[in-house]
């Protein structure tokens, strides 16, 4: 499948240990930053469309801030449930611009 390569932002935007939402072609995009390294995943939690990216990140686990649901921004996992896996995409870095590879919509 072919991606878009798209820029987010630059790496100070995203706070240290945290996330930031984006809207990117009419999806909602979370970002995050943890020791030095960023992920992004599909921004709205399967739960109630809640906002990943306004959540608490500790250490690679993300908790929704609407009812708790957690995933780890590495590779979108839900904490409890095998079978529920946000999407992610892949982050890459130009000096200090971040850039993600995301797929077309379908």
């Amino acid at each position: 499948m072919e991606t878009s390569r798209i820029k987010l932002c630059s790496k100070d935007e995203i706070p240290a240990g945290g996330g930031r939402e984006f809207t990117v072609a009419d999806r909602i995009i979370a970002v995050f930053e943890q020791g030095g390294e960023y992920f992004a995943l599909d921004g709205i939690c399967p739960h109630a469309g809640g906002p990943l990216g306004a959540g608490q990140l500790t250490g690679t686990t993300v908790t929704c801030p609407w009812h708790g649901w957690q995933f780890d921004v590495t590779n979108g996992q839900h904490g409890l449930t095998p079978n529920i896996c946000q999407e992610t995409f892949p982050v890459s870095i130009e000096g200090v611009d971040l850039y993600i590879d995301l797929p077309p919509c379908a």
